[in-house]
């Protein structure tokens, strides 16, 4: 069974291997790597302490944005719903 990134969008080769998080998306190694820069630019922009609940759960929102799984205003995407699976195609 191909999965394809919820980031790029691109197939992700059965023989690949994904981080633990990353496969729960799932997202390439290439995108996760991203990610793993980017949650450090977000954790020192927004001054976030990881000791705290607050910033550990905003830190897994950001996340959750970024490989695209959850809209910036917080809606989960339900990707079983073949109207979600086409990004690039205007909803009416």
């Amino acid at each position: 069974m191909s999965r394809i990134c919820t980031k790029c969008k691109n197939p992700i080769p059965d023989n690949e291997t994904l981080d633990v998080t990353a496969e729960k998306y799932p997202t390439c190694n290439k995108c996760w790597a991203e990610w793993k820069e980017y949650q450090v630019m977000v954790m020192n922009e927004m001054r976030l302490d990881m000791s705290m609940p607050d910033h550990r759960k905003l830190l897994k929102k950001h996340e959750k944005v970024f490989v695209g799984v959850l809209t910036p205003e917080g809606e989960m995407i339900d990707y079983t719903n073949e109207d979600n699976r086409k990004p690039d195609e205007p909803k009416i």
